[in-house]
């Protein structure tokens, strides 16, 4: 009713020689169907009209939040940007203003400057748009993350895609807060990252892919211009070469890594544990420091994933040997390690992360000694799962994950004993055995996706899912109309 009245009142002024069009029929911003859900949202009187013949003042904006709405179609706006270090706010966080004279974006870092300009890109998206310009309701949202770390995996090992896909889809995330991207460079079926040092790697090692199709590789200037493209959309690259096991293209690229000194053929399967390094050659490690110094000098983020899943035929004293020594190397350049939850069995060096995927017991494992714990269930996050026994691609071997499957969980209570302070963030990867296309990619990460990232931003208790249906639904719309693919789910029918 209060909003009725001040549409009323502003036709009012309107009438009397105000200058500013009276704005449609709008829901006030604290309706707007935002995902993930900001913190508060607090609505005021007014609205800002923006006028589509009209080139405003962004000169006190920041350079990247401006260039990141240009590159959606949003030319110009009112807005300026304020990065205030005395802002009461932790990592991430914005307050983001809506006045009818402009928009201020205000955080404490670069990283809340960016996560207020994509809320701002979804207030664009859901307000009125007519032919007298667009028009805004005024207010204020106060939002900050859950988790610091809110993930995407995309597997261009099984099945390569170019560096115009991983941009496309990191357009696609970025909207969602989603603030790391992981890319699963290495597996059985191919290596997908130059090492000049070992050229094979990439020339043999990335020739293939599931299904036997050729493959491909990033040479490190197309890696670093992922890198570099993540940036401006407010991720970090964290790349994974998978090992000891999963290493199958690794293994025909160069006969000296393997235990009988023969290289393997290509393969272009999909079942896993077959493969190991061989943890007792004294190349092995030279192979291994020669890949994370080459990775590393070409990576900003702080993380090289070692990947240390499914080693099934690695023996048990040689799989603890190989983790603790990969992890070290990766200390000595610099970074912090990641692995797969089964690295927690050899020991962990302070920092490193544990990405629980499966078993709970290595997750509080990791814990106990006092390291941060990444979450990923296989039965919540696997975008390659199928939604239901219907869905045209993906595999149910952890679970059919449907929408509410993804949303109705919490972290915290995944595994006794973890608190909030243990969870370094969430993950949701998205494995290469069924996605050939964008349309694939698209397809198995749309809608699900929002529900993981409103897990990994919105504080529990702030979480609703019948409301969260109501934001998807508009939500869904929104994409399509950017010509982005999402799986027509049956909760939102």
């Amino acid at each position: 009713m209060r909003h009725i009245l001040l549409l009323c009142l502003t036709v009012l002024l309107f009438a009397c020689g105000n200058d500013t069009p009276p704005p449609p029929a709008m829901p006030p911003l604290s309706d707007l169907p935002l995902v993930p859900l900001p913190v508060e949202m607090s609505n005021t009187e007014g609205y800002l009209h923006l006028d589509h013949e009209k080139e405003y003042d962004h000169s006190g904006a920041d350079a990247g939040a401006v260039d990141y709405l240009k590159s959606k179609g949003i030319m110009s706006l009112p807005l300026a940007t304020a990065v205030e270090e005395s802002l009461t706010l932790p990592e991430g966080a914005y307050l983001l203003e809506i006045t009818p004279e402009g928009i201020t974006i205000s955080a404490r870092d670069a990283a809340g400057i960016f996560n207020g300009t994509t809320t701002l890109e979804q207030v664009l998206a859901f307000s009125p748009n007519t032919e007298r310009g667009r028009f805004l309701p005024a207010g204020t949202i106060t939002d900050m993350p859950r988790f610091a770390y809110r993930g995407y995996m995309l597997d261009v090992a099984r099945t390569f895609f170019g560096v115009d896909t991983v941009k496309a889809v990191i357009d696609r995330i970025a909207p969602y807060k989603i603030n790391h991207l992981h890319l699963h460079l290495s597996d059985d079926q191919g290596w997908r990252i130059e090492i000049k040092s070992w050229p094979n790697l990439a020339t043999i090692g990335g020739q293939f892919e599931v299904d036997g199709t050729p493959g491909g590789y990033f040479t490190q200037e197309q890696y670093k211009e992922i890198v570099a493209y993540a940036a401006s959309r407010g991720m970090t690259v964290v790349p994974e070469i998978d090992m000891p096991g999963h290493t199958n293209a690794a293994l025909s690229a160069y006969a000296e890594l393997n235990l009988d000194g023969q290289a393997r053929d290509p393969y272009t399967g999909t079942e896993v544990g077959f493969s190991t390094l061989d943890a007792n050659k004294e190349v092995t490690y030279q192979f291994v420091d020669d890949v994370i110094r080459e990775l590393a000098a070409i990576t900003p983020g702080p993380y090289i994933h070692l990947g240390g899943d499914e080693s099934a035929v690695t023996p048990h004293d040689d799989y603890v040997k190989f983790v603790r020594e990969v992890q070290q190397i990766i200390i000595n350049h610099g970074k912090l390690a990641m692995g797969w939850d089964e690295v927690a069995i050899a020991g962990l060096a302070e920092g490193t992360v544990a990405q629980l995927w499966n078993h709970t017991e290595y997750a509080l494992m990791a814990q106990k000694l006092g390291n941060k714990v990444l979450i990923s269930p296989a039965t919540r996050t696997y975008l390659d799962m199928q939604y239901d026994s219907l869905s045209r691609i993906g595999l149910h071997w952890a679970a059919y994950i449907e929408v509410d499957s993804a949303y109705l969980w919490d972290p915290v209570k995944l595994v006794d004993g973890i608190t909030n302070e243990d969870i370094l963030g969430i993950e949701a990867p998205l494995w290469g055995e069924t996605i050939r296309s964008i349309e694939d990619i698209d397809y198995l990460t749309f809608p699900r996706l929002l529900a993981l990232a409103e897990v990994g931003w919105t504080q529990q208790n702030k979480r609703n899912y019948s409301d969260f249906l109501r934001r998807l639904k508009a939500q869904q719309v929104w994409l399509k109309e950017q010509g982005i693919g999402t799986y027509d789910t049956r909760v939102l029918k």
